[in-house]
């Protein structure tokens, strides 16, 4: 049986669609789903038992907390982790699981909306959706999905926020599947204000991460922040990009210069794009 671990923090303008979207054409008993709240202040514990799932509430926020507790209940693999805020269907969770028959990890194809958004945010991710590193890892995409051979790589979370990045260090580029008939749409901050925070939280967390592995806290081979790659791999081989690069460049050293003050790094997600799926 395929288990599906979804940890969820104040998520409870989405829990509800998300796990309807992925039940959607379940058969009983076809799929383990447990959804971890933690630190909720919010209707998520609700909205989840009133699907049916088996639903854990810790009282401290914690993403990483929140994975681990979900897998010592989980009963079965391949092993996915989704994020509360990603729509993945049925079909496509099934994809996935028929993929980590052949490949140890394994994720979708990432899509980004943006419909509505300022034009900082938007000339942002058209920079963003190219660099290479979203094109290959794990990350960015809300969902991740393992064999119990790739699961076995690690033993637990480490308690940092980024997971994904840890996630995807374990593996090497021809162990991860990319399937291209699974869609997540991510939805991208509507304002940009919500970019910046969002980008100075995953900075922080991924130097947190880099940090810790050269420390040797971490079994992972972190992958390497690709510095120049927004402009040697993307603008040069799109000029007409370059006009967005400007608006990417500002954006991002302002959020890195912002990183490198945090002297601690919590979870939290994009508050923006929930009220818009609330609305």
């Amino acid at each position: 049986m395929t288990s599906v671990v979804i940890a969820a923090h104040n998520e409870a303008a989405v829990i509800g669609r998300c796990l309807d979207t992925l039940l959607a054409d379940a058969a009983p008993g076809e799929f383990d789903v447990t959804v971890v709240a933690n630190g909720c202040t919010d209707d998520t514990v609700r909205v989840a038992r009133d699907r049916g799932v088996r639903v854990i509430d810790l009282p401290e926020p914690g993403k990483a907390g929140a994975l681990n507790a979900g897998d010592e209940v989980a009963v079965g693999f391949p092993r996915i982790y989704l994020d509360a805020d990603i729509n993945l269907t049925t079909s496509g969770l099934r994809d996935l699981v028929a993929a980590c028959a052949s490949s140890p990890a394994a994720t979708a194809r990432r899509e980004l909306d943006v419909t509505g958004r300022p034009i900082p945010v938007r000339a942002y991710f058209s920079v963003h959706r190219h660099l290479p590193a979203l094109r290959t890892g794990l990350f960015g995409r809300g969902v991740i999905a393992l064999s119990a051979d790739g699961r076995a790589r690690f033993e637990r979370f480490p308690d940092m926020v980024a997971d994904d990045l840890f996630v995807d260090s374990l593996f090497t580029l021809d162990e991860k599947q990319h399937v291209d008939t699974v869609v997540s749409v991510v939805a991208t901050p509507l304002r940009t204000r919500e970019l910046v925070r969002r980008l100075i939280r995953i900075r922080a967390g991924n130097a947190a991460m880099r940090a810790a592995a050269a420390r040797g806290e971490i079994k992972a081979d972190v992958r390497a922040a690709g510095r120049s790659s927004w402009l040697k791999d993307v603008v040069l081989r799109r000029p007409w990009l370059a006009p967005a690069a400007v608006g990417y460049v500002g954006i991002t050293a302002y959020a890195a210069f912002q990183a490198k003050r945090r002297t601690d790094v919590d979870w939290g997600h994009d508050a923006s794009s929930r009220e818009e799926a609330h609305a």
